[in-house]
């Protein structure tokens, strides 16, 4: 199965299931000298952890990273680093009634279709899970660019039908709601509008929007 790769100079390789005993990456091509420990990924991780909130999927995992390599002296080597997260809320039994037939919205189709085998313990590589990986790199990525005076702002620009107002954006209030939109009123609205979804057990997408900090959201584009 090919698609786990990404990059070429910062080379990243995902790795491991849903359900099995941890995921993670590993990372080459990150220079030597780097100040780096479990603080400055786990800050990102908690960020994307399970749990937090009634929209988000209910399993609960602690997400606690682990360095196994990579990294001495609190710095970095330059070779390889590997980082892993164990799965400690593993309930494959939870998913034995599926194992027959495939869910709507997710890869059990495509997966089957494709390789004639799948993974029906959350989905294996097509869970959300997976993404564990790639926020951890993207933890190490940030530092680097905090090396070279780049930082990095991420938020919730829409969900459903609800926008945020470039006008009412305040970079404080991204960490203060579950939805870490940077407009109050907007993820309030986006609240209400979740609620509704979940009562008709309905789900909604939504828009993802990063730049620079001193980038400003209301310049025109």
């Amino acid at each position: 199965m090919a698609g786990s790769s990404l990059g070429t100079i910062f080379k990243i390789t995902t790795w491991g299931e849903s359900h099995g005993k941890g995921v993670g990456v590993v990372i080459d091509g990150c220079p030597a000298g780097l100040p780096l420990c479990e603080t400055d990924i786990q800050k990102f991780l908690d960020r994307r952890k399970p749990g937090q909130s009634r929209f988000s999927t209910p399993r609960k995992e602690s997400d606690t990273v682990e360095i196994l390599s990579g990294i001495f002296e609190g710095k970095t080597a330059g070779t390889p680093i590997s980082l892993m997260v164990r799965n400690e809320n593993q309930r494959s039994k939870d998913y034995s009634e599926i194992a027959s037939y495939y869910r709507p919205g997710h890869a059990d189709y495509t997966f089957d279709a494709k390789y004639g085998f799948r993974d029906y313990r959350g989905g294996g590589r097509s869970s959300g899970r997976e993404t564990i990986g790639r926020v951890a790199a993207g933890a190490v990525a940030s530092k680097i660019l905090e090396e070279m005076g780049i930082s990095i702002l991420t938020y919730t620009r829409s969900i459903g039908p609800v926008t945020i107002s470039d006008e009412r954006f305040d970079p404080d209030e991204i960490c203060a709601n579950p939805l870490y939109m940077p407009d109050a009123a907007a993820a309030s609205k986006a609240q209400d509008y979740l609620n509704h979804c979940i009562q008709d057990q309905d789900s909604s997408g939504g828009v993802i929007e990063c730049g620079q900090t001193q980038w400003d959201p209301r310049a025109p584009r």
